[in-house]
């Protein structure tokens, strides 16, 4: 078994696709006007519209509802990430910060609200994931 996608519901499908395309520099292959997927090596991002919840099952998923998971992309070099991401990110969580772990982690938001962290590892070992 492997993890195939994450998914993200919102009721805003342009808008969180422009916002991932931004940020990853990824263009999104658009399946469907309601669902966008964002192909990297590593694995999917899914963007559906929140219209496609009923499909699912009624009340399976609710946009804007997250509060637990973070969505983790390493990137080469998080400072430039961060000086780069000044015209597209509307909310920095906090500017790039060395973790104990041996990366360096920029958290931001989505338009959603989701939180994403960028991260480079720093430290010979550091762990992939924040």
């Amino acid at each position: 078994m492997h993890l195939a996608a994450t998914r993200i519901i919102t009721d805003d499908v342009d808008a969180l696709v422009a916002f991932y395309e931004g940020v990853t520099g990824i263009a999104a292959e658009r399946l469907h006007p309601l669902f966008a997927e964002l192909r990297t090596p590593a694995g999917t991002l899914a963007i559906a519209s929140s219209a496609t919840v009923p499909l699912l099952g009624e009340n399976a998923a609710e946009a804007r509802a997250n509060r637990s998971v973070m969505l983790d992309f390493r990137v080469d070099d998080v400072d430039a990430t961060y000086d780069a991401l000044q015209d597209v990110v509307d909310e920095f969580v906090n500017a790039p910060t060395d973790m104990p772990w041996g990366n360096r982690s920029l958290l931001v938001r989505d338009p959603d609200g989701n939180l994403v962290n960028l991260f480079t590892p720093v430290a010979e070992g550091a762990r992939v994931l924040n």
